[in-house]
């Protein structure tokens, strides 16, 4: 190999006879390596006044006059009242009474009123007024109360509440899972001596300490730091590990990869950085679900239905047909009972439920399962970087090492390795080794006589060893590139120096980290004597490389008509770096700029508008993630978010979708709606995929549960208008359960998922569903008026009812006639809205054509056979059931007409106006959004599972508290936590001061 090469000694540094007669040289610039890293702020004073720890409220908030993580250690302990042996037993109770456990606090939810919150909206509320006309209201004229009226509503009722609490329940708890990964215990020095206890009690002003493989307890600034790298990725997002000296702060939940500390607690609890995150997630979130909102307008298209047609029945039979109190509480009823689709919420509760179970296949655990009818609408990915996006493991780039001199790259990355650990490795040693490939070559061919870890101090490793090979003795050193250069004395010219600024630099720009290698020889056998000098022989580029199959993803994802963004804690050259690399675009921001906003005079008249022109965000926290989920869906778009860590919890919950991938901590996967299992997003693309098959299944649903409300309204309205028809209420009933079990089956259909986001065109389903529930109350009314004005089907086919002519309009079995071709016609609509083209042409799931077969043999039989006199039926003959089968099949042939003719009219209308509207969008650049009525927002919220106002009750009743976070807090996000102590403090002062 090329490090066999024998060096001949290059021009020294210092010439040891310079000729006398050689005039003095200028002195040489002290050349700048603008090597890639964080800029250190320089420690400052407090602007108060120190002797009285006097704080004012504004004082808080204002960073010119008090950081507590910037001014020097000394303010610290002046400010939070402590010395360096630690509190007092009796002083850190009475702080933890101030400030209260270093722990995070959940909400615990009482199970029975969680239960009950599931009935508690305006299409439930219908169905338990139904149930109370049934039992309370319907008794006099000598009858008794409709009691199997009221068991089959209540059944109902309990159905769907029992399938929604069970999926509530199953949902993972964001805040318990931040608060289990606190570090349950803490070294604390209490009286001047050192005891372990749980990190619960530790309190502002504590002495702790950690070491290596240690959580650090609490958020503190060190007073002891000895070789200290400090992993914040889950937090902060940044890749690399951090060093930490004496002075620096720590973050509660980082870990502790190399070194020992002791510091001073400057906070605990809800006020740590990882408290606030824990905070974020668990506020109360401003907005109603995406489902519960189409759930609440889809409910008020039913209600304002019914409630028209229950209005004109009061008016028509009390008033205009004089009937008495309890025939028109019937007819009333079966509008009630038949209008409202009860069973919508289980529905699409199961058809979510079954979609997460097929979700898991793809590895893709689902925590909520709305969470799938949002990933088909989601617009935008905001995906983290760190973990994400990427390995989060620092690998050397080989494409762009630089060399120096006559070793190849190959060469360089050995010796790099050879000055690297092979045990207790740091990131960044790992890296250097596992670049050769095979890691045993580190030592191979050598023996090791001397070795020097990185320090703080020198920046930077070193190896004596001696070539097995020529017995010769080197030296390799690799570190930080400025200390390197000093180093080196040989073949040390102004344009290698040049060359490796030049390099340097360009590796800053892109987000690169520079590791500089030298090497020299020895003579001799003393491998402590000093070598011929050492040489730069190379740089190498340190990063967190892409997962293999992230690009694959990203690009699957946009061809899928989602944009993706991505937000990072990490610094704004490897965001742009990583971009590059991905083909996501460099056009990114750092942080700052969603505080201070877009430049005046700039391309972007605003904030809203520089976030969506975007490639991505760099450098921020976890409220900064928050902040733009919560702006783009300001915007009118659905997001959904990516993420590994604690710092990414609070926008994983805010956002539509909370992705955690594969590896993530259990802070990220608490807050996460659905949990990758494998790494790497591709999974979400097969997530979006499912999620779009399962869309259209519940869109399907959507337009024939509003087509049968129309049926059944209009149908028997007009029909009691007419001819005074008064159908059972039960049997409305038998009409919906028999629905209902069939429309089950939905949730395994056989569909194909759009490549566009979907939406809830509710137009759209409106106008289908008018216009089927129309036709199909048509259909029925037209038999009925053939068989009572007539004797058609009498003459032709030799049938008959119970009463002659003139026909009873309320003969029991004309009732049967009608159940039966209810029934039979409304189930096979489903059919129909199921496909985009004929009905015949998409074949359905077995279970969905088994399911109709059966049910369909159900309401046969019960026509054939049942002889119910509580409900004013009778079973009629087989002619009979011939007939209305017949009937129903000639007017199911043209339903797919009337859907084509609605496509080609009316929808086409609703879909050019959708699309005027966003081209005025688009041009103006200003969404055109109407404001919500408070009217409508109310509306929308009755219809959240678990409503305020039992949330309220359970906590009078002590069912748990909140972790609550105000706004202002969020504007400061670390320098206010010690300030705070002190503040609370200076009001309550030490006895013992």
């Amino acid at each position: 190999m090329s490090s066999n090469v024998e060096k001949e000694p290059g021009p020294q540094g210092d010439s040891p006879n310079p000729a006398p007669s050689t005039p003095t040289e200028p002195e040489k610039k002290k050349r700048e390596y603008k090597d890639f890293g964080h800029d250190e702020e320089k420690a400052t004073h407090a602007n108060v006044d120190m002797s009285t720890i006097e704080l004012k409220a504004e004082d808080l908030y204002d960073k010119e006059k008090v950081d507590l993580e910037t001014i020097v250690i000394d303010d610290v302990f002046t400010l939070l009242q402590c010395t360096h042996e630690g509190l007092t037993q009796a002083e850190a109770d009475r702080r933890l009474e101030l400030f209260g456990p270093n722990k995070l606090e959940s909400e615990k939810q009482n199970a029975f009123l969680q239960f009950l919150s599931f009935m508690w909206n305006p299409l439930s509320w219908v169905m338990e007024g139904a149930a109370l006309v049934a039992i309370a209201l319907s008794n006099g004229e000598g009858r008794a109360p409709d009691w199997q009226d009221f068991v089959g509503i209540v059944l109902l009722l309990f159905i769907n509440s029992s399938i929604g609490f069970y999926e509530e329940r199953n949902a993972g708890n964001a805040v318990a899972a931040l608060m289990d990964s606190l570090a349950p215990k803490a070294k604390v020095k209490r009286g001047g001596s050192w005891s372990e206890i749980e990190s619960a009690g530790l309190v502002p002003g504590d002495m702790i300490a950690f070491k290596i493989g240690d959580i650090v307890p609490a958020d503190c600034r060190l007073t002891e730091a000895i070789n200290v790298s400090i992993d914040q990725a889950a937090l902060t997002g940044e890749s690399l590990p951090s060093s930490k000296k004496d002075g620096d702060q720590c973050f509660s939940g980082s870990t502790c990869k190399q070194g020992e500390a002791e510091g001073v607690v400057i906070s605990t609890g809800t006020n740590t950085f990882f408290g606030r995150a824990a905070s974020l997630v668990g506020q109360d979130d401003d907005t109603t679900g995406h489902l519960q909102k189409i759930l609440a307008q889809i409910g008020s298209f039913c209600l304002v239905s019914i409630g028209i047609f229950v209005i004109a029945e009061i008016l028509c039979l009390y008033a205009g047909f004089r009937y008495s109190y309890r025939r028109g509480l019937d007819n009333i009823l079966v509008l009630l009972i038949g209008g409202i689709p009860i069973a919508m919420p289980t529905v699409l509760s199961v058809t979510l439920a079954v979609g997460a179970q097929q979700l898991a296949k793809h590895k893709a655990i689902v925590t909520r399962i709305t969470a799938i009818e949002e990933l088909a609408g989601v617009t935008i990915l905001c995906s983290d970087k760190t973990g994400t996006l990427t390995t989060n493991k620092l690998t050397i780039d080989r494409n762009t090492i630089r060399t120096y001199g006559p070793f190849t790259a190959d060469d360089v990355i050995l010796l790099a390795a050879y000055a690297s650990r092979t045990e207790n490795q740091d990131a960044i040693d790992a890296s250097v080794v596992g670049a050769i490939g095979d890691t045993s070559r580190a030592r191979a061919g050598i023996k090791l006589l001397d070795f020097k870890p990185f320090n703080p101090v020198d920046k930077r490793t070193e190896i004596t060893y001696r070539e097995e090979s020529s017995g010769k003795l080197k030296r390799v050193t690799k570190g930080m590139t400025g200390i390197i250069i000093e180093l080196c004395t040989r073949n040390k010219t102004t344009e290698v120096e040049d060359k490796l600024e030049a390099d340097v630099e360009e590796f800053a720009s892109r987000g690169l980290r520079a590791l500089a290698v030298a090497y020299e020889e020895l003579d001799g056998d003393d491998h402590e004597a000093e070598g011929n000098g050492f040489e730069l022989i190379g740089l190498l580029a340190i990063f967190d490389p892409p997962r293999d199959d992230t690009k694959q993803t990203i690009d699957d994802a946009i061809a899928l008509g989602v944009k993706v963004k991505m937000v990072t804690g990490d610094q704004l050259a490897i965001a742009k770096e990583t971009g590059r690399r991905l083909g996501l675009g460099d056009h990114m921001y750092p942080a700052k700029v969603l505080k201070d906003g877009p430049t005046p005079g700039g391309k972007h008249g605003s904030l809203d508008e520089m976030i969506m022109d975007a490639d991505g965000f760099a450098g921020v926290f976890p409220e900064h993630k928050y902040e733009i989920v919560k702006r783009l869906q300001g915007l009118g778009h659905l997001c959904a978010m990516t993420g590994d860590g604690a710092n990414d919890a609070p926008a994983l919950s805010r956002a539509n979708v909370g992705i955690a991938v594969e590896g993530a901590t259990d802070a990220a996967r608490g807050a996460a709606d659905i949990v990758l299992t494998e790494p790497g997003l591709s999974t979400i693309v097969h997530a979006i995929r499912g999620s779009r098959q399962i869309f259209q299944r519940m869109r399907n649903y959507a337009i024939y549960a509003c087509a049968v409300t129309i049926r059944i309204v209009v149908c028997f309205a007009i029909l009691a208008f007419a001819y005074k028809f008064d159908f059972p209420p039960f049997m409305v009933l038998i009409i919906a359960l028999l629905n209902d079990g069939t429309i089950m089956t939905l949730s395994v259909d056989r569909v194909l998922p759009s490549m566009t986001p979907d939406s809830w065109d509710l137009a759209e389903i409106f106008a289908f569903a008018i216009a089927y529930g129309l036709y199909l109350t048509a259909s029925t009314i037209a038999l009925v008026c053939i068989i009572i004005e007539t004797n058609f089907f009498q003459d032709k086919f030799g049938v008959s009812l119970a009463s002659s002519s003139p026909i009873d309009h309320n003969d029991p079995q004309l009732h049967m006639i009608v159940y039966l071709q209810v029934a039979i016609i409304s189930q096979a609509l489903i059919f129909v809205t199921r496909s985009h083209g004929f009905f015949f042409m998409e074949r359905p799931s077995v279970a969905l054509f088994a399911a109709f077969c059966i049910a369909q043999l159900i309401a046969s039989i019960i026509a054939a056979y049942a002889n119910w006199t509580f409900t004013s039926i009778r079973p009629i003959s087989g002619g009979w059931i011939g007939i209305v089968w017949v009937w129903n099949i000639v007017w199911f042939m043209p339903l797919d007409l009337i859907k084509f003719a609605m496509k080609a009219t009316i929808i086409k209308f609703l879909r050019q106006r959708r699309e005027r509207k966003a081209h005025a969008e688009a041009t103006s650049g200003v969404p055109i959004t109407r404001t919500q009525s408070r009217a409508a927002s109310i509306h929308e919220s009755l219809y959240s599972n678990r409503v305020s106002f039992i949330k309220r009750a359970a906590r009078k009743v002590g069912f748990g508290g909140k972790v609550s976070m105000k706004p202002e807090e969020l504007q400061r996000f670390t320098s206010i936590q010690a300030q705070r102590a002190g503040a609370t403090l200076a009001r309550n002062p030490s006895r013992t001061a």
